[in-house]
């Protein structure tokens, strides 16, 4: 069960917020209390391997994590709801909102990932040639230095994310950071609003405008100056944006 806190606000569809990669629930908290005010019943979700809820028993996909959040809303008794995903809680409300459609009023996507990254060959060659010496370097038993070459080429080349995980959180990172979501995106019924930050560098500008692009029934909206988390740099705007979108 995904540990969660609710605020009651009205009695109009609920929303459920989904936090991003290595945050938890604390990160939306300044969402939920400017939401609930203006009528919201709020769902906060700690994700598994955040926050409060122990991480999954094996490496999971985005349809997995997917799957674990629709369960809790059936726990909850929420047969419908409007989404609010940032970053790596926004690959998981492209999967509820195509999978799921029924279960979905309104989606808004906050610096979303779930966009892949083009080609980088340079970066492929690198990884090839770390792959062949480190496997090489077990083979012939030289176990001590192809553990010191593994720690030194994540150090190096992976991502703070990557690094600051372990176990079976790393393991889920590498499967949900490769998954291309827009095949997911491009089945979407539900209206949906993207609020992104124009200087975000985790998640670009131009994923939004993909992402945009792919949904049926899409809007961007962008905030001079804003980065990854545009939502905390521009509250009053973000929740302006929401209660129309949301009683409209």
């Amino acid at each position: 069960m995904i540990h969660h806190v609710t605020l009651t606000g009205g009695d109009g569809l609920p929303v459920v917020l989904l936090h991003g990669w290595g945050a938890n629930l604390q990160l939306m908290q300044p969402l939920a209390d400017r939401l609930a005010p203006l009528g919201y019943t709020i769902h906060l979700f700690d994700l598994p391997g955040f926050g409060e809820t122990p991480p999954p028993p094996s490496a999971w996909s985005v349809p997995d994590y997917a799957n674990c959040v629709l369960e809790t809303l059936d726990v909850l008794g929420l047969t419908q709801v409007h989404l609010i995903g940032h970053s790596f809680g926004g690959r998981i409300s492209l999967v509820l909102g195509a999978e799921h459609p029924d279960r979905i009023g309104k989606i808004v996507l906050i610096d979303s990932a779930g966009v892949p990254n083009p080609p980088n060959p340079s970066a492929s060659a690198r990884l090839t040639v770390y792959k062949t010496i480190r496997d090489g370097l077990y083979t012939f038993g030289a176990k001590n230095l192809a553990d010191g070459l593994r720690t030194w080429y994540s150090q190096r080349y992976g991502s703070s994310d990557f690094n600051a995980a372990s176990g079976v959180m790393r393991e889920t990172f590498v499967k949900v950071v490769n998954q291309d979501l827009l095949p997911y995106a491009a089945r979407i019924k539900a209206p949906t609003i993207l609020l992104w930050g124009e200087n975000d560098e985790d998640t670009p500008l131009w994923q939004a405008k993909k992402l945009e692009q792919t949904i049926p029934d899409a809007g961007l909206i962008t905030f001079p100056g804003a980065g990854h988390y545009s939502y905390l740099e521009r509250p009053v705007e973000t929740i302006r944006i929401l209660d129309h979108f949301f009683k409209h």
